[in-house]
């Protein structure tokens, strides 16, 4: 029972923001792709693949990072690090969800599987990105946003533009959250040697978050107006832009659980604008 326990921590089950920071691309690339009327078979198969995702992904981080999480405090204690339970395990368990996950898209069109396998590939080579890569945030964006052009992949057996371009707004916003994650750690990843967008940006960490943040509301704007969204979609977005100058107010002191704090609340930015798209689905004559 306490494998299981070590397990369920392992994969971050007891900490679900992360998967909801990946749930919400993947239902507004739904609801755009179908219409609002997504269907329920690739919905519930999107649903669950996002969490078992999630969870393979958080499971391949501890793996590649179990030599450097023993020196962060908000790490040191992950069953991996403490030694808990061992490096094969962790794999193991990565593998096995990914593996199930693409059995969830097997009934799908060649293209979607393709896209996964994609998907895979991103995800289990972010955790290493941060040992070189300046900017490790915008690949954490595209693994956290492949659900966008695999979701249209699914409804239209294609991959528009505005899909690829709500990607681009999906890896805006995963900078702009992260690096307000980031800055809880900087002193000691600065420490270890690693590389974050905190790190990056330096005195400039607040003004790029901002900046991040605007360029992803204004994206999202652009490519909902595209498919015709109008009243409630601008009322999400402005709810969401809300919650982002509500950000503004935690990380400005650059206070480490305020940033934290904020980092948390972006669940909340991302249900405001999905809120905002499935309402006007359901609510503007124009796309009825």
């Amino acid at each position: 029972m306490d494998r299981l326990k070590q397990y369920f921590y392992l994969t971050r089950f007891d900490k679900p923001i992360g998967i909801l920071l990946l749930l919400w691309p993947t239902l507004m690339a739904l609801w755009l792709a179908s219409n609002g009327h997504p269907n329920p078979t690739i919905l519930l198969a999107f649903c669950l693949g996002t969490v078992l995702m999630r969870a393979a992904g958080c499971a391949i981080n501890d793996f590649a990072d179990r030599d450097f999480d023993r020196h962060v405090e908000r790490t040191a204690g992950r069953p991996l690090t403490s030694g808990k339970i061992a490096a094969w395990e962790a794999v193991a368990i990565s593998a096995v969800l990914a593996l199930v996950s693409f059995a969830l898209i097997l009934p799908f069109n060649l293209l979607t599987k393709q896209l996964s396998l994609a998907a895979v590939l991103i995800a289990a080579s972010y955790p290493y990105f941060k040992r070189f890569f300046a900017i490790p945030q915008a690949y954490l964006g595209i693994a956290f946003g492949f659900g966008i052009p695999m979701a249209f992949a699914a409804v239209q057996n294609t991959v528009p533009p505005a899909a690829w371009l709500l990607l681009l707004g999906n890896v805006f916003w995963a900078i702009a959250y992260d690096t307000e994650y980031a800055m809880v750690d900087r002193e000691d990843d600065l420490k270890l040697g690693l590389k974050t967008s905190a790190i990056t940006f330096g005195r400039y960490d607040i003004a790029a978050v901002m900046l991040c943040y605007a360029v992803t509301l204004l994206i999202t704007l652009g490519v909902g107006w595209h498919y015709g969204l109008r009243g409630w979609f601008v009322a999400g977005m402005v709810v969401a832009a809300a919650c982002a100058v509500y950000h503004y107010t935690l990380i400005r002191g650059r206070d480490r659980m305020r940033c934290f704090a904020a980092f948390r609340h972006n669940n909340w930015l991302g249900a405001a604008v999905f809120i905002g798209i499935a309402l006007d689905y359901v609510f503007n004559p124009a796309l009825n």
